[in-house]
């Protein structure tokens, strides 16, 4: 249960409670701001290698360099106060030629920019006034061969500096500390050919990178080059796969770019070598609250621009910024919300173990939403805080939220309404499919049913919050395959039927929960708060014994163990559910699958529900207390398996229904 104030309990148990819902309107989804690109540049510069970098003063350093049959000149651009009206077609030619790579990265006013020539020469050119002026610094170093397919570049706070870039099947690494360039080294991984590498500093320097794996499969892996947060200090992480393409298949990526505004956030290159080829960008966020090392990154999503050239994300105040030669995009990264809790009619809400809705009728007497610039988009997310008017003023208990799928305009009898029709993250995971292949666990414990849950609700834009932890989901490692075309949600209950724990979704959270039969009652009805009406059942359990069989492939025998509900089944004879997995290989893991299953039976033979006045911080799965007078009942558990909320302005009703279960 969320918590409350004092006030607020006392209002939402008091005879005389006045209601008070706040609803608001975000530019958010998944709880980080929607990125809105307006471009503002369409030029007819050739495409070809390029990067941009925002120094301290908000100016925005453009570098790119021509094509092959052009002489690969490197050519740089500042623009001071980019804006919409500003220009970005004038550029100025360095005279360098020859140009294989290029990065560019700013710590305050000083700006660098590092290239790699055709004759193998690591250079660097230096600003100390955001790119107004410029210095050669000359040689750094040689590269190992002319094989480069990009670099990168990145400060950390106290001036260092460090550069990465792909040389045919390795990454390269040149630092430069206290002022001080060490010699260049290599990274300890062993893969196909790189195609592209990029990077950023938070307290570690987080990489991604693109290119083929030993089998030949095309890769987009995120990884850490290590400088003491995350990974120790000069160590490699482990290369983690983002996107994957098959080997001998027509996709393969490349122009991986990194950005760090609020999460994590990468552009990429899809390049299509099929009829009709072609490329394409795509983008992805971090999750909220993750760490990079993490690796749960929304499912790549398309962007609206064709190229082999890829775009590259920068930011500065309150403006993100994509570039590629001939193009420039800007988009707000301020969140800003609209509050509709005056022109609510009427809301009704439903959330229970697998799905979440809400439907919302908004006054539209005078047109107010009728226009564009009125009208919340599709894809907003509405946050519903129910609440009541209390001594302190008007509370409300926040945490729910719901992202806006269709809207319709409602006219009779002079009157004029909009409906919103609303859904949680369940409908986000059950829209998720997979793209590709992922296995787990084949060969070795990679993954446990914890860390796999985490990465499909992570491909959907939703994090895990742990409230309560089985012991199986964090130590189970099955071998688990996600073909292409499954749905997130199917997948997640296939999972989830392996373990006792349960999931439940409010707002942008996945709140994970291992219901046990010990759990003590958070909320108590019928005595303080009143109950409105109730109806309470008891049922047989459908299963109340459970044969698992597995393998022991070390000593080569089936283990089969039964589990037992000895309770029920002395009253209704057994009633047998057979589980067969392979994953099953020992009479432990048999006994924990048993008694996950009859767990989660044992929360279908209670059911009925309450009617009840609105109860500000009631979650699915918690577990209460009911005394009924009306039938006698006194101080019986149960538990609450859905919540339905109702809130009609004109007709003066404002309540829940609490969907129970066993405890």
């Amino acid at each position: 249960m969320r918590t409350l104030s004092t006030t607020l309990l006392s209002a939402q148990q008091s005879a005389s409670r006045v209601p008070y819902v706040r609803l608001e309107a975000r530019n958010t989804a998944g709880g980080i701001v929607r990125l809105d690109w307006t471009r503002l540049y369409s030029g007819a510069e050739a495409a070809g290698i390029h990067t941009a970098v925002m120094p301290a003063d908000g100016s925005l350093i453009r570098v790119r360099v021509t094509p092959v049959e052009s002489g690969q000149v490197l050519y740089r651009q500042r623009v001071i106060n980019p804006g919409p009206s500003s220009t970005y077609s004038v550029w100025a030619n360095t005279g360098l030629y020859g140009v294989l790579a290029v990065a560019c990265c700013s710590l305050s006013s000083e700006v660098s920019i590092f290239w790699i020539d055709s004759s193998r020469k690591l250079q660097r050119l230096i600003s100390s006034d955001n790119g107004a002026t410029w210095t050669d610094m000359g040689l750094l170093d040689y590269v190992a061969s002319t094989s480069i397919y990009g670099m990168s570049a990145a400060y950390k706070s106290n001036g260092d500096v460090t550069i990465f870039f792909a040389d045919a099947n390795t990454i390269g690494v040149k630092k430069q500390v206290g002022g001080t360039w060490q010699s260049i080294s290599y990274w300890d991984k062993t893969t196909g050919d790189s195609s592209g590498v990029a990077c950023t500093y938070d307290g570690d320097w987080k990489l991604l990178v693109t290119g083929k794996d030993t089998a030949g499969n095309f890769r987009l892996w995120s990884l850490v080059y290590g400088d003491g947060r995350e990974v120790a200090s000069g160590h490699w992480s482990d290369l983690k796969v983002i996107s994957s393409a098959p080997s001998g298949g027509d996709f393969e990526y490349c122009n991986p770019s990194i950005d760090k505004p609020d999460v994590f956030r990468c552009f990429y290159t899809e390049r299509f070598t099929g009829q009709p080829a072609g490329s394409r960008s795509f983008w992805s966020h971090s999750v909220p609250g993750t760490g990079f090392s993490d690796n749960l990154f929304r499912e790549p999503v398309p962007f609206s621009f064709t190229g082999d050239c890829g775009l590259v994300m920068v930011h500065a105040g309150s403006y993100a910024w994509l570039t590629c030669p001939y193009g420039v995009w800007q988009a707000p990264l301020d969140i800003y919300s609209v509050d509709l809790s005056n022109d609510v009619i009427n809301i009704k809400a439903e959330l229970s173990d697998t799905s979440g809705n809400m439907v919302v009728e908004l006054r539209n007497d005078d047109c107010r939403y009728s226009s564009a610039a009125g009208l919340p988009g599709i894809g907003y997310q509405f946050a519903l805080s129910p609440g009541y008017r209390t001594v302190s003023g008007n509370e409300s208990s926040s945490g729910m939220s719901f992202s806006l799928e269709a809207y319709e305009y409602v006219g009779a009898g002079g009157k004029s309404s909009m409906l919103l029709y609303c859904f949680d993250g369940w409908a986000a995971l059950s829209n998720w499919t997979a793209r590709c292949q992922f296995r787990w666990n084949k060969d070795s414990d990679e993954m446990s049913v914890k860390q796999i849950i985490q990465f499909i609700l992570g491909r959907a834009g939703l994090k895990v919050e742990t409230k309560s932890q089985s012991s199986v989901i964090t130590g189970f490692y099955p071998d688990f395959t996600i073909q292409p075309g499954n749905s997130g949600d199917t997948v997640v209950r296939k999972l989830l039927s392996m373990v006792p724990d349960v999931l439940f979704i409010e707002g942008d959270c996945v709140c994970l929960v291992n219901p046990q039969p010990s759990d003590a009652p958070v909320y108590a009805y019928g005595t303080g708060h009143v109950i409105l009406e109730g109806r309470f059942r008891c049922n047989a359990l459908t299963n109340n014994r459970v044969q698992v069989e597995g393998y022991d492939p070390d000593e080569e025998v089936s283990v089969v163990l039964d589990s037992f509900d000895w309770m029920d089944i002395s009253r209704v004879y057994d009633r047998i559910i057979s589980v067969i997995d392979i994953n099953i290989a020992s009479e432990s893991q048999a006994q924990d699958r048993g008694i996950s299953i009859l767990r989660k039976q044992t929360c279908t033979n209670a059911a009925g529900y309450i009617r009840i006045p609105v109860n500000c911080g009631q979650q699915v799965y918690d577990v209460i207390s009911v005394t009924d007078s009306w039938t006698g009942l006194e101080n019986i558990t149960r538990r609450v398996v859905g919540i339905s909320l109702i809130y009609n302005r004109i007709k003066g009703q404002y309540e829940q229904r609490l969907i129970l279960g066993g405890v």
